[in-house]
């Protein structure tokens, strides 16, 4: 897989009520922040993060940026800039091969409005647009069935139940395959 041309970097992508950017450094606090609030991480096979377990992922976030061109982004209110939460595709491997991997995770004030199936549609059309052929998938625990709800609102199909992480999840497939 090699980087995303530049004119598809998906730096900023606007949405009816959203502005999707690229994480920047200094988006760590609200990543620790959102990763250290037990409601929002309840389904997160390795609970809590540390605050020093978050600064780990979210410099393998902004390394993917800088190997693949795309990444996860800092979804914000469009109207205010507020930072809400993260989300976007980044690429990875499973069994079958190469796969973009769809995540989200807002913060509590946040949920129940929407937002989630709008950055996944923004994710899914973008990931469809520039990178076609690669499966698009959600993988959620089991128990999580607010995102199991959002996959399936968006068309996205259960493909399969297994074991991923320690952790029975059910396995989401966008349908544009």
């Amino acid at each position: 897989m090699t980087q995303v041309a530049d004119g598809d970097r998906p730096e900023w992508v606007p949405t009816e009520r959203l502005l999707l950017r690229k994480v920047a450094p200094d988006d760590v606090d609200a990543m620790i922040a959102i990763h250290a609030n037990p409601d929002v991480v309840r389904h997160r096979p390795e609970g809590v993060s540390s605050p020093g377990e978050s600064r780990q992922l979210f410099s393998a976030w902004l390394d993917h940026w800088a190997e693949f061109g795309f990444g996860y982004w800092s979804i914000e209110l469009a109207g205010s800039g507020e930072l809400i939460g993260f989300g976007g595709l980044q690429l990875s491997y499973g069994d079958d091969g190469p796969y973009l991997n769809v995540f989200y995770r807002l913060f509590p004030d946040h949920w129940g409005r929407g937002y989630a199936p709008e950055m996944v549609t923004a994710a899914t059309e973008w990931g469809r647009r520039v990178l076609p052929g690669l499966p698009i998938l959600i993988i959620t625990p089991t128990p999580n069935v607010p995102a199991q709800r959002v996959a399936l609102k968006l068309g996205f199909t259960e493909i399969r139940r297994a074991w991923f992480q320690g952790t029975l999840c059910c396995f989401f497939q966008h349908p544009d395959e």
